[in-house]
């Protein structure tokens, strides 16, 4: 999970940063005219609702700097964000990684923690799915948190597609 983040991440960021180049190129030969993106620009801010007069002041600011114009012309055309170097995809990986091991290890602590005091496996399995389920339950809070989400609805998302895969599993 966490070396699939890990190359999901860092493809990502290389494809942005290439087709970042490829947009930069486009901007800078145009032989010295950069008129065919300040139009697109301009059609794209009056699609959005901006009036003529404001999409021309606005495209007309962003024409001086070229690190801006390049970026809204990756956005408006190519629907791609700009790279984000500080995005770490060795950090995403690891983070990911440690959260598998976390969450994953929530059901096996049951047959730990049982194992002095039963041997009944059928409870051990009822145990270790209610724990799961907790893992599943905080997994659904802290989402929300990070997302600013209603806790509750998080939650019970979080539960659903994950009972789902268990069923389908």
């Amino acid at each position: 999970m966490g070396f699939g983040d890990f190359v999901s991440s860092s493809t990502e960021r290389d494809m942005a940063a290439k087709e970042r180049m490829v947009t930069e190129w486009e901007i800078t030969n145009q032989n010295g005219h950069s008129r065919p993106q300040e139009d697109y620009l301009i059609q794209r801010y009056q699609a959005l609702g901006m009036e003529f007069h404001d999409a021309i002041n606005v495209v007309k600011v962003f024409s001086k700097y070229k690190d801006i114009l390049v970026d809204e012309k990756m956005t408006a055309e190519k629907r791609m964000l700009p790279p984000d170097q500080a995005e770490n995809p060795w950090k995403n990986g690891l983070i990911t990684f440690a959260a598998f091991l976390i969450f994953r290890s929530f059901p096996l602590l049951s047959f730990i923690i049982l194992l002095p005091f039963t041997r009944n496996e059928s409870i051990k399995f009822w145990v270790a799915c209610a724990l799961f389920t907790l893992a599943l339950a905080i997994l659904g809070l802290a989402k929300a948190k990070i997302a600013g989400q209603n806790y509750a609805l998080s939650i019970a998302a979080t539960l659903f597609n994950n009972g789902n895969l268990a069923v389908v599993q």
